[in-house]
């Protein structure tokens, strides 16, 4: 129970797109993904535009990209997504999300 005893670090971690907690939370992703019903680009599609509106950090993307990727969605799908859901959520968020995927790809170079 390493992440009890060192709270600070195991959240420092996971914010940095540490591995084996990537790993845990790709494993949640996939099991919702089976509860929820939808196919696999549309199931992304949603937790891309949930993930824009709720402006989160690009460890947050990183696993979404990695389910994304397995699930053939496109860069021009991710764009379409927040192109679409911009009226809703506005345009600073969907310019914090497009930064945010480009960072949560550095990662994704950074961890592998």
């Amino acid at each position: 129970m390493q992440s009890q005893a060192n709270p600070e670090g195991t959240l420092q971690a996971l914010s940095e797109g540490n591995r084996p907690l990537m790993n845990t939370l790709l494993h949640m992703t996939e099991g919702s993904f089976k509860e929820s019903g939808l196919d696999p680009q549309s199931y992304m599609l949603v937790r891309l535009a949930a993930l824009a509106a709720q402006d989160a950090p690009p460890a947050s993307w990183l696993v979404n990209i990695q389910v994304g990727d397995t699930a053939g969605l496109t860069p021009a799908q991710m764009l379409g997504t927040l192109i679409a859901i911009a009226p809703i959520i506005g345009t600073a968020r969907v310019v914090s999300a497009a930064g945010s995927i480009v960072r949560a790809f550095s990662l994704t170079t950074a961890v592998s």
